[in-house]
């Protein structure tokens, strides 16, 4: 008979410990960590849903993350709106209330105020936050504008803002200071006063005409180029009579010349002098109004001229010139705007005719000719050539109107805009000047000079010569949408900017002109050109109604902020619950662990003595001494 060990009766018992052990390493690492198991495969049949709200949590974190960083932006960008507001508001004040004392620059305090200011926006236009430059719409890497002094003085040989204002005030002004008027008696008449234009497109046009001058005829301004005519027949004027001039400035303002027909002598200012006869009244008349329409265009004129060609720096559009073109009139001369489009031989018509069907095409979008009864984007055979360019400014939406000036049509886009036009009829498309279909990019607009005081219209810069301040992306989609960032799986914020949008178009344009007019100190006039220009600067940085405001802006891009805060505190709580389930899943009680871990603790103590008291039993503890 053999008689087994201990070992092989106690192996059961040792198995039990291992796994005792085994129990107590699992529960001690649960304990540990906080998590039902290391592994996926540990966490039993709901490893599948935890991975999906791991996956949940991961990308709500995500988001998370971009929201964190666009509200960044939103912040850098809404600080720097209100720097512009702020200076907006500072500079309206300092063109509203500074006195008007120039320095030897020929410059009031408020212009020396407006200096700083103008660099203090194009440094704000030019913020980034981290390394993304905030108004370059899509180019982050790339700043929104050229240097302030660049803008201001140009380079090398590229035109900045003040040579081209300097160049517009000439053109504006004209020959003799005359603002391209004339004053004078037609032929063969001594009682008639011809107030006319010369068909230039500067200085100023002419407005209406009211009088109460005793005996006097009143002829309104018409023609091509339009004249007005005053004649004051056999009878003088009485004292106190008046007769008010109403001229159009470049910008689009109006200034009045009243004139009093008076007996004293001399006149008081702003009076003519009441002669023997209507003869010599009407040269008094003509010599004051002449010297007044002298300084108009040396004050009011000045500070329009400086506002329009700032306009044509800050807001480029694109420009197609033709080539000089007669009609076919008895005598032919160049086209005007009354010329018509289609007319017999010997007539004041296009020397190739438009019939009906014919198209011309302006960005796409057909103007048909029709033989009568011309509605939308239609024009009647019959129309003029002042008729096709408004309908084709009608079409642009261009701030700059088209005109034809010396039988030279110049087309001018939509602000901002590429233009290109062609036509169906390649003969009459050339009998307007254009050889065949032509395009242009926008750019600056400058004067077609030199020389400058006759010129007749306006050509497009170029990058050789002239400044293009705007450097960023260009586009004529929504600035806002050139930067857009998705915070949720449905939802998405859109927060880009463009220096050249409207609102902030406007604030530099405006503190770049008033910053950079300079006049002579020693003009007699040098007060009255500031005093004008800082009561358009105050107009313009008014709140205009229909136009963008920088508020505007700042209110988009709180839209976006509050779009960003619902959306983190929505995701806050689908976080919170997918956390709580996921640590449900993977997550342990400590309590109810560390109460397993004491009694597998107790277990394997009671096996441990229990295995040992077995070993230390032995067959002579049962045999008989």
């Amino acid at each position: 008979m053999s008689i087994d060990g201990v070992s092989g009766k106690t192996s059961y018992i040792g198995t039990s410990i291992l796994g005792l052990r085994s129990q107590l390493n699992e529960l001690t690492q649960q304990l540990a960590s906080g998590r039902i198991a290391t592994t996926y495969a540990g966490q039993g049949p709901n490893r599948g849903f935890a991975l999906n709200l791991r996956a949940q949590i991961s990308s709500i974190n995500a988001f998370a993350d971009t929201a964190t960083n666009v509200n960044m932006r939103l912040n850098v960008a809404d600080l720097a709106l209100k720097g512009l507001s702020d200076i907006s508001a500072s500079v309206k004040s300092a063109a509203t209330t500074s006195t008007i004392v120039l320095n030897n620059n020929g410059q009031s305090s408020g212009q020396i105020t407006s200096q700083a200011a103008f660099s203090n926006v194009v440094s704000i236009l030019n913020s980034q936050s981290a390394d993304r430059y905030l108004f370059s719409g899509r180019t982050t890497d790339t700043a929104p504008t050229v240097a302030a002094e660049v803008m201001l003085d140009g380079t090398g040989t590229q035109a900045g803002l003040k040579q081209m204002i300097n160049e517009r005030r000439q053109a504006d002004q004209g020959v003799g200071n005359m603002a391209h008027l004339t004053v004078a008696s037609p032929p063969l008449t001594t009682t008639v006063t011809r107030l006319g234009e010369d068909g230039s497109s500067f200085g100023m046009k002419l407005g209406t005409i009211s009088s109460s001058l005793t005996g006097a005829t009143v002829t309104q301004a018409a023609g091509a180029p339009p004249a007005a005519t005053i004649d004051l027949g056999l009878v003088n004027p009485n004292d106190g009579d008046r007769i008010s001039f109403n001229f159009n400035l470049p910008d689009g303002t109006t200034e009045s010349v009243v004139l009093t027909a008076t007996t004293k002598n001399p006149p008081p200012t702003g009076s003519f002098l009441i002669g023997v006869d209507t003869i010599a009244t009407t040269a008094n008349l003509q010599a004051v109004l002449t010297s007044s329409i002298q300084t108009l265009s040396d004050t009011a004129l000045v500070a329009a001229s400086a506002i329009t060609a700032s306009d044509n720096f800050f807001n480029p559009s694109a420009t197609i010139t033709g080539t000089p073109v007669n009609n076919q009139a008895l005598v032919p001369a160049p086209i005007t705007g009354a010329t018509l489009l289609s007319g017999v031989a010997l007539t004041d018509s296009l020397t190739a005719s438009f019939a009906a069907g014919d198209t011309i095409t302006v960005n796409g979008t057909p103007i048909t000719f029709v033989a009568v009864g011309a509605t939308g984007n239609q024009l009647n055979v019959t129309d003029s050539v002042q008729a096709l360019l408004a309908k084709i400014d009608s079409i642009t939406g261009t701030g700059t109107p088209s005109t034809v000036t010396g039988g030279v049509v110049a087309l001018h886009g939509g602000d901002g805009a590429s233009l290109a036009v062609s036509s169906s009829n390649a003969a009459a498309f050339a009998a307007l000047g254009f050889a065949g279909p032509a395009s242009a990019n926008a750019a600056p607009l400058r004067v077609n000079g030199p020389p400058f005081a006759t010129a007749t219209n306006l050509i497009g810069g170029t990058p050789a010569n002239t400044v293009t301040w705007y450097t960023g992306e260009v586009g004529t989609d929504p600035p806002r949408g050139t930067a857009i960032a998705r915070i949720d799986q449905s939802v998405t914020v859109q927060y880009g900017a463009r220096a050249s949008e409207e609102a902030l178009r406007h604030l530099l344009q405006n503190v770049a002109v008033y910053s950079a007019v300079a006049t002579n100190a020693g003009n007699p006039n040098a007060k009255a050109q500031v005093s004008a220009l800082q009561q358009r600067i105050a107009a313009n940085l008014a709140v205009q109604s229909g136009q963008q405001s920088i508020q505007d802006i700042q209110v988009e891009f709180a839209g976006a902020q509050a779009a960003i805060k619902s959306t983190i505190d929505r995701q806050t709580q689908l976080k919170g619950m997918a956390q709580t389930m996921l640590d449900q899943i993977e997550g342990i009680n400590q309590d109810e662990v560390a109460t397993k871990i004491l009694a597998l603790q107790t277990s394997l103590q009671a096996s441990y003595q229990t295995t040992s008291m077995l070993y230390q039993t032995t067959l002579t503890k049962y045999l008989p001494l």
